[in-house]
């Protein structure tokens, strides 16, 4: 019996003792079986992936298909939208490496033409753009749906008219036109082009020769093009409006993203040796400000398991990005994908690829959206039976009734869909917290629904119509 319990305790003892088991090795094969299984049960039709760890490339590759139909490979042209902030912020640190700015200084120190209503915006600090805490924010000025901008030079004068939302330094909010004017900072103060500068300053040290910069949608290749999905199905369209230089506008590939995660993981040294930043100034851009967990163009947080993490994504209405950087075990990981913002699949197999790393199981895949679509069609066709049988029966509805104020308060419900369809674009920026959403872009975000809301408000006029028809005719008649 002593033996028995002896042996026991030895065992519960060793149970305590923590596991110095290794997360395995992640090889091509792996990251290939991850990606290969997220796309069979999502139908992302293309993904590109790199994954690096200190200065070598563990595995870089292209799956699937462009909306043309070319195959998507490793020096495919994708669209890195919001992981461009990350690139800009690197600009700026270079130029305060070479003594031309500092990131504490007022930004109009270096880009006199930015000017606001607010007089608070004199103290906004290169810094605050930067870490986006400039007290700028999309309640306060609308970059989506206000008038249109197509260069830098642009984008800075049309916030003339604009106020901040907080003081400078006090709040964190995520504004694209932070990275435009930091972006237009970096054009002013070198005297050229920023798109000339990235190419020269950072893509051209790392050897990304697949990369470049675009203002607008108009500027996107087509294999930089994307989809949204109705039923499961990838539909490809086009990019809806928008300028995106600075903030979303660099165009990349995997086999380039694997040098620029190269050169972050190693104190800014590329694969080949070539430095685009000391490893000071990348130490920089991955310390959040003191009131949030965002750095300069990075977020700042921890992994699942807890490990230290480095990441951005990036978002577009038929495109999404992720990159990652995981500093205890020097990987780092970044995926394109050409289905929209509402679905965000790189950042769910890039969430995937860092579990992969750490040896961790793989989270489930999650994709309701064939469902609420079926659903919301469904809803549209009982909509549009109900609009068509209320148009027949009209002179039956008018018969009986008698003109008055009942008989107009019993036609109003019928103008509450096209008061939503109105007002849609603003109802969706409530519940994105506040930003700015142009109407266009609500389809990509939700075709179902808007389809089955442009039903109801066609729906809704034709049944009013026929109603007020048919309630003058028998007025005529009487």
């Amino acid at each position: 019996m002593f033996t028995l319990i002896l042996s026991a305790l030895i065992v519960s003892a060793g149970s305590l003792v923590p596991s110095t088991t290794a997360p395995p090795a992640v090889d091509g094969a792996a990251v290939d079986a991850v990606v290969a299984q997220y796309r069979e049960q999502t139908a992302v039709p293309g993904v590109a992936v790199t994954v690096t760890r200190g200065d070598t490339v563990v595995h870089t590759a292209g799956y699937g298909r462009t909306p043309d139909g070319d195959a998507v490979s490793e020096h495919t042209t994708m669209a890195a939208a919001s992981l461009s902030k990350s690139f800009t912020a690197l600009a700026v640190v270079q130029l305060v490496e070479a003594g031309r700015v500092r990131l504490d200084d007022p930004v109009r120190a270096h880009l006199p033409e930015f000017t606001m209503a607010d007089p608070r915006a004199a103290d906004i600090t290169v810094r605050q753009l930067l870490d986006q805490t400039s007290g700028l924010s999309d309640t306060t000025f609308r970059s989506f749906s206000g008038p249109a901008v197509h260069t830098l030079a642009e984008a800075v004068a049309a916030m003339r008219g604009s106020a901040l939302a907080s003081a400078p330094g006090t709040r964190w909010e995520y504004h694209n036109p932070n990275f435009q004017v930091a972006a237009r900072l970096v054009e002013v103060v070198v005297g050229v082009p920023f798109a000339d500068y990235l190419r020269e300053h950072v893509f051209a040290p790392l050897g990304m020769d697949d990369s470049h910069t675009a203002d607008t949608e108009r500027d996107l290749p087509p294999t930089a093009r994307g989809h949204v999905k109705v039923l499961g199905h990838p539909v490809a369209l086009p990019e809806p409006p928008a300028f995106g230089n600075g903030s979303g506008g660099v165009l990349t590939s995997a086999h380039d993203l694997a040098a620029w995660l190269i050169a972050h993981n190693n104190g800014g040294l590329g694969p080949a040796g070539r430095s685009i930043a000391t490893p000071q100034g990348i130490t920089a851009t991955h310390t959040p400000s003191a009131v949030s967990e965002y750095g300069l163009g990075w977020f700042v947080g921890r992994t699942a398991s807890g490990a230290p993490l480095i990441d951005h994504g990036g978002d577009l209405f038929t495109s999404t990005a992720y990159q990652a950087l995981l500093p205890g075990s020097g990987h780092g990981i970044a995926v394109l994908a050409n289905t929209g913002l509402q679905y965000g699949d790189a950042k769910a197999i890039g969430e995937r690829l860092i579990a992969l790393v750490e040896g961790r199981q793989l989270p489930p895949v999650d994709d309701p959206y064939p469902v609420v679509d079926a659903v919301l069609l469904v809803l549209a066709l009982a909509i549009g039976a109900l609009a068509g049988r209320g148009v027949v029966r009209s002179r039956r509805w008018a018969d009986r009734r008698q003109s008055g104020p009942w008989t107009v308060a019993r036609l109003l419900p019928l103008v509450l869909p096209l008061l939503l369809a109105a007002t849609v674009h603003r109802i969706v920026g409530f519940l994105y917290r506040g930003r700015d959403v142009a109407w266009l872009q609500v389809p990509y975000l939700y075709p179902t629904f808007m389809l089955a809301l442009a039903v109801a408000t066609l729906g809704g006029v034709a049944v009013l119509a026929a109603r007020l028809l048919a309630l003058s005719r028998r007025r005529a008649t009487a």
